[in-house]
């Protein structure tokens, strides 16, 4: 994590993303905007939280680690969505492990602030109570989105998400915390299936695949086959940075 000093920039932001109402006066100065690099954690599971970040750039992805050490990714998120909003709403630990998957930008607060500044501003209150309803919304639709979608669409939708223009487009299996068992399991079909359209990717050349690894060829083919990412939900306005 890097603290960018340029309040230019977060104020572009700020307005970019209709945020100025929801930081009001007193807030402002207790903004910063930091930046993170493909794979950093921007919060792990079970710490205890401190900050809440706004994404305004890039790609995170959510994932929850069993006591067994084992991975699950969650969900992918991209612009505009907020990270450690139910931790300050519920002063509890945080419930998921947060990764960049690209380059990612943030506003970020200090709960401090928030509880003396923010608990009493309506805007403030009104724009953490549109993210957890819709993060709610989401999940309680995902399981349909599995059911209605063949696994061609989901695995197809899967790899766009957990690969980006700005990395090398690979899956490792054994050094990532995504696994082809946790793809399996976050797209709801069983390992063996996985594999069989793993090869007819393979034959159509969208991807590649050797020794554990899987290297995405052909990312406007994937997304052709998707038709649009099931797997990503965006409320706001894209992730460019600006």
């Amino acid at each position: 994590m890097k603290e960018i000093q340029d309040r230019e920039q977060l104020n572009r932001y700020l307005r970019a993303f209709q945020l100025e109402s929801v930081f009001h006066e007193p807030l402002l100065p207790h903004l910063s905007l930091y930046s993170f690099e493909q794979g950093d954690l921007i919060c792990t599971q079970g710490q205890a939280p401190e900050y809440l970040y706004v994404l305004v750039n890039g790609k995170i992805k959510i994932y929850t680690t069993s006591s067994e050490g084992k991975t699950l990714v969650l969900s992918f998120k991209t612009p505009l969505e907020v990270i450690g909003d139910v931790e300050y709403v519920r002063g509890t630990p945080i419930l998921n492990t947060v990764e960049a998957v690209s380059s990612v930008w943030t506003i970020g607060i200090h709960y401090r602030w928030l509880h003396k500044y923010g608990k009493d501003h309506a805007p403030l209150l009104q724009f953490l109570l549109e993210i957890i309803t819709q993060k709610f919304y989401i999940k309680s639709n995902s399981l349909s989105f599995n059911l209605m979608h063949p696994v061609e669409v989901r695995l197809a939708s899967y790899l766009l998400s957990v690969t980006s223009d700005e990395s090398d487009s690979r899956l490792e299996g054994q050094q990532s915390t995504v696994s082809l068992s946790d793809a399996a399991n976050f797209i709801g079909t069983s390992y063996r299936h996985l594999n069989r359209v793993i090869r007819q990717f393979c034959i159509k050349d969208l991807v590649e695949r050797d020794k554990g690894v899987i290297v995405v060829k052909d990312r406007n083919g994937l997304s052709a086959l998707a038709g649009h990412n099931i797997y990503e939900h965006n409320r706001g306005k894209g992730g460019t940075r600006l």
